[in-house]
């Protein structure tokens, strides 16, 4: 991009404050450069800040978003006559429509991983494993009896649970559930079970063999309804599309062992929120891992929430995190670099990598 005229750049949804270190050298080679900061997102969804949100970004040339925590529908896009480029972090977002952007003629771009990643690993998984560890050993609870006992003396009033020789259940068997069964069969001694519509055991067999596992090393469900039946721990890897919005719904969550655990690592809306709600209310199961959710950041009166609620008057236990499964310092700070080599590329008229289509 040619002149000497402003460029306008919003920074939208940096909740640790990462990109600016990055950013800022761009504003010493380009001095027509401006840059704001909006660390507080607008939820596109809800009128009011559906309204706010285009008298926010107006006036913007580029903007630099951060997973899906912003919504770009049409209705947003529509209104941004200024906005020519849209970077985003990895190379998929549900949150951003790229069909109106593309008719609009707003590029979109997003990142690759952080140049380190080790092949096979990733920090999802062992978000997963952290929530799955931290119900099945009731990490925090007992933590906070030591802690917080009114006489000083706190110390063991419960039983745990084992993992070794468990079933733990995949829904999806893609890159992270094929981590997560690793994970569970060689850390854990777990026996590992998978199912999604076109999961067959040859494909299983496949994963296994990536990662020098014999075949028959994950067993594929006969249902999905089998594989709630028979999961310890259940842990939910699926991609969220229309079609699998609402795949763990009442009847599945029904079908759950009351000692069962229940994680989800991937999108919030592929669990029907208020079914499993209804069913935690109940005490249907032993607890739920959610580090994604319908609605992020969560809500104030979100009943997530809840202090002192979950896990008491035959309630289930509830470990709730904030997202956390992509916010590694090394994975972020290498996609707000990313970013701004992709912004001080298109800024100089070069050709931009990684288009999202």
């Amino acid at each position: 991009m040619a002149g000497k005229e402003p460029v306008k750049l919003a920074i939208l949804d940096d909740y640790a404050s990462v990109a600016s270190q990055h950013f800022s050298a761009l504003q010493a080679a380009h001095p027509n450069l401006e840059i704001q900061c909006f660390p507080g997102t607008l939820n596109a969804k809800l009128e009011s800040e559906h309204a706010e949100l285009i008298s926010r970004l107006k006036p913007f040339t580029i903007i630099s978003s951060m997973r899906e925590r912003t919504q770009f529908p049409r209705s947003v896009l529509s209104q941004l006559p200024q906005l020519k480029l849209l970077v985003t972090t990895g190379m998929r977002n549900a949150a951003i429509d790229v069909a109106a952007a593309t008719e609009l003629g707003i590029t979109v771009v997003g990142t690759k991983g952080k140049s380190n990643a080790t092949p096979g690993y990733d920090a999802t998984n062992e978000q997963a494993w952290t929530l799955i560890l931290g119900l099945a050993k009731d990490v925090v609870g007992s933590a906070a009896n030591v802690t917080s006992s009114a006489d000083g003396r706190g110390w063991q009033t419960g039983l745990v649970s084992a993992l070794g020789g468990k079933t733990l259940g995949l829904l999806g068997l893609g890159k992270l559930g094929t981590q997560a069964a690793v994970t569970g069969k060689l850390g854990f001694g777990m026996n590992v079970l998978a199912w999604s519509t076109s999961l067959t055991q040859e494909k299983a067999d496949e994963a296994a063999a990536s990662r020098g596992l014999a075949p028959g090393s994950f067993k594929v469900a006969a249902s999905k309804e089998d594989l709630f039946r028979q999961a310890d721990v259940l842990s939910v890897h699926y991609v969220l599309s229309p079609r699998s919005r609402g795949i763990v719904a009442a009847k599945d969550l029904a079908l759950m062992k009351s000692n069962a655990i229940l994680i989800n690592t991937s999108r919030g809306p592929l669990i029907d929120e208020n079914d499993l709600l209804e069913a935690l209310e109940k005490g249907k199961i032993h607890g739920v891992g959610l580090d994604v959710f319908e609605t992020e950041p969560l809500p104030k009166e979100s009943p997530w929430r809840r202090n002192q609620y979950w896990g008491k008057e035959g309630r289930s236990l509830v470990l709730v995190s904030p997202h956390n499964g992509y916010v590694e310092s090394e994975t972020m700070n290498a996609w707000y670099k990313q970013q701004a080599e992709t912004v001080g590329t298109w800024i100089t008229g070069g050709e931009v990598q990684n288009r999202i289509q």
